[in-house]
């Protein structure tokens, strides 16, 4: 019984929800740049050279007679980069959140006041005058 207690414990800690929920946004963000990647900047930007080669799109990219499919690759590779960014600039965004926290507690900070000792020497001081 007291493994089973443990485990629960284990699993409603906060840690262990917040990477539940970061795993589901994640799938959920791929599949908006996935689509991003298909649907627009593939034909946006590649369309050309998709064209001149008589392709429909990026998967139809493959080594003549294998079956390697580097155009796959290309598109994950794109994929990547965008969500890279996109990591990069949330980390970016609470780092600078963070500083700004920081700095406002500095700021707010009460004055330090005389230690212990300070207050026993003037104590001292004012006893032998």
């Amino acid at each position: 019984m007291g493994m089973l207690k443990e485990f629960k414990e284990f699993a409603m800690r906060g840690s262990v929800i917040d990477l539940a929920v970061g795993i589901v946004i994640g799938s959920a963000f791929q599949g908006i740049v996935k689509s991003l990647v298909d649907d627009i900047i593939t034909p946006a930007i590649l369309t050309p050279a998709l064209k001149t080669a008589h392709l429909a799109d990026l998967t139809q990219l493959v080594i003549p007679g294998t079956a390697i499919k580097y155009g796959n690759f290309i598109s994950q590779i794109i994929s990547f980069i965008i969500v890279a960014f996109a990591l990069f600039i949330v980390i970016k965004a609470i780092n600078v959140a963070k500083k700004k926290a920081e700095a406002k507690e500095k700021a707010e900070a009460p004055p330090v006041g005389p230690t212990q000792e300070q207050l026993l020497s003037e104590i001292r001081d004012l006893l032998k005058k």
